[in-house]
């Protein structure tokens, strides 16, 4: 017997770091168990590494907007393995900190694969089983499975941010926020890059015409966008794979590549804790049967947290939220519901596009009355400063009471102005109260009453 507990945590993320320590800080007896490194996926293999590249790839585009402009760089050039050891320097550091903080608390840490193995009892692989009152599951989200011959010749999200060498010609197998800003990534650091989109467009989750407007910024650095367009199979092909496509008529093309790339989507990676041991129910689809607690009917003693639970987008903040629900339910009984309201989504593409709250559709569909102010303003300061074209807006704001009910942005600093809006949209002020705001000038902020 490895230990008894109040809570032993599943993961060692963003979800379960927030609730093994507001657990601990509660006077609850914790265990954290974790098969990989502690940090998870966002400080180690996710958001916060990619973001380091991303600022890599961001400095040359500037450098490539502004050569004409004053900038005089003829020599500048992405080096690849010194971005690397500059992201290493980032997460390198984390996991002995995290296992540090826990021992600091209290928090007892292991390494090892969990399953369930009873009600209320988790087997850690070779430390023995635990039991515990609560189990919170926040195992994090694995790639999706691909259903094509060769899908094994692929290299996951997380093997693409631990490359030491950045090949030539690289193809990426999907149309989400890993395609888009890997393609841009790669893109500005020298390789030809390809997209491979089932759909007939990238990034669904953002509103289609600023979509439509972004998409200019990928063929500026020449990435090969190809939508409605299958993957039959992946072969290997001497130091390289052949990809050979289908598209909606039929015709079939093979495609060269040196690495070619899942950016298909992520799952919850449950399969590896043996949930029926526990008697936790699942879904059609596979995914966890939660109540509005975020605790699993089948088996009260259980929650979930962030992808695992997939309540909420599959956000960091999400995650970090739907950790401190779950603990004040296990502490104080049933009471707190997840409020998802006002939590803005960024694709770090050069530029970002970003959103948050109701989409037009959506809006349409709910028969709101609203009022919509929608532009392309490529000759607005904030644009034009940064020689950047691609800028525009999309804002609702409803006709009853002013509040804001969507924003959706393309363009410089908008991974930080959308966070305006979502503070809006949380706490319902309303356009006239943005509007009154004296913002910082010039900023990206600045633009807001403009835009409503």
């Amino acid at each position: 017997m490895a230990g008894s507990y109040d809570l032993i945590i599943i993961g060692s993320g963003t979800a379960a770091m927030v609730a093994s320590n507001r657990a601990s800080a509660a006077g609850r007896k914790v265990a954290v168990t974790d098969f990989r490194p502690f940090g998870g996926t966002c400080a180690l293999r996710g958001c916060d590494p990619k973001k380091m590249l991303v600022t890599g790839a961001q400095v040359m585009d500037d450098i490539r907007r502004m050569r004409t402009r004053g900038v005089v760089a003829p020599e500048a050039r992405m080096s690849w393995p010194e971005l690397m050891a500059f992201k290493r320097t980032f997460t390198a550091p984390i996991p002995e900190k995290q296992a540090r903080n826990y021992a600091g608390k209290g928090i007892d840490a292991f390494h090892g694969q969990a399953r369930f193995v009873g009600r209320n009892a988790v087997a850690i692989a070779g430390e023995g089983v635990c039991e515990a009152r609560h189990i919170l599951i926040a195992a994090g989200a694995r790639p999706a499975p691909l259903p094509f011959p060769g899908a094994e010749h692929l290299v996951t999200n997380e093997e693409f941010l631990e490359l030491e060498e950045l090949p030539p010609r690289i193809i990426l197998v999907g149309g989400g926020y890993i395609a888009a800003e890997f393609s841009h990534i790669a893109a500005r650091a020298g390789a030809s890059v390809a997209i491979l989109q089932r759909g007939e467009r990238l990034l669904t989750q953002f509103d289609p015409e600023l979509v439509g407007w972004l998409m200019e910024s990928f063929h500026e650095a020449g990435i090969d966008v190809r939508t409605r367009r299958a993957v039959v199979r992946v072969e290997k092909a001497g130091h390289g794979y052949t990809v050979l496509t289908r598209s909606e008529t039929g015709a079939e093309e093979a495609m060269e590549a040196d690495l070619v790339v899942h950016a298909a989507g992520r799952i919850p990676d449950l399969e590896p804790l043996q949930l029926d041991a526990a008697g936790v129910a699942r879904d059609e689809r596979g995914h966890l049967r939660l109540n509005a607690f975020l605790q699993s009917p089948s088996n009260p003693a259980v929650y979930a947290a962030g992808d695992a639970a997939r309540t909420g987008p599959p956000l960091t903040p999400v995650s970090s939220h739907d950790a401190k629900v779950a603990v004040r339910n296990m502490i104080e009984g049933n009471q707190y519901r997840p409020d998802y309201r006002g939590v803005p989504s960024v694709a770090f593409t050069i530029p970002p596009i970003a959103s948050v709250g109701l989409s037009e559709a959506e809006a349409r569909q709910r028969n709101l009355r609203f009022r919509l102010r929608s532009q392309r303003v490529s000759g607005w300061y904030t644009a034009r400063r940064v020689a950047e074209p691609t800028y525009g807006f999309k804002v609702l704001v409803d006709e009853d009471t002013d509040r804001v009910l969507g924003a959706h942005l393309v363009g410089p600093h908008v991974d930080e102005v959308i966070n305006i809006f979502g503070l809006a949209i949380r706490h319902g002020l309303t356009a006239e109260d943005l509007k009154t705001t004296m913002f910082a000038y010039p900023t990206g902020a600045s633009d807001i009453g403009y835009m409503l």
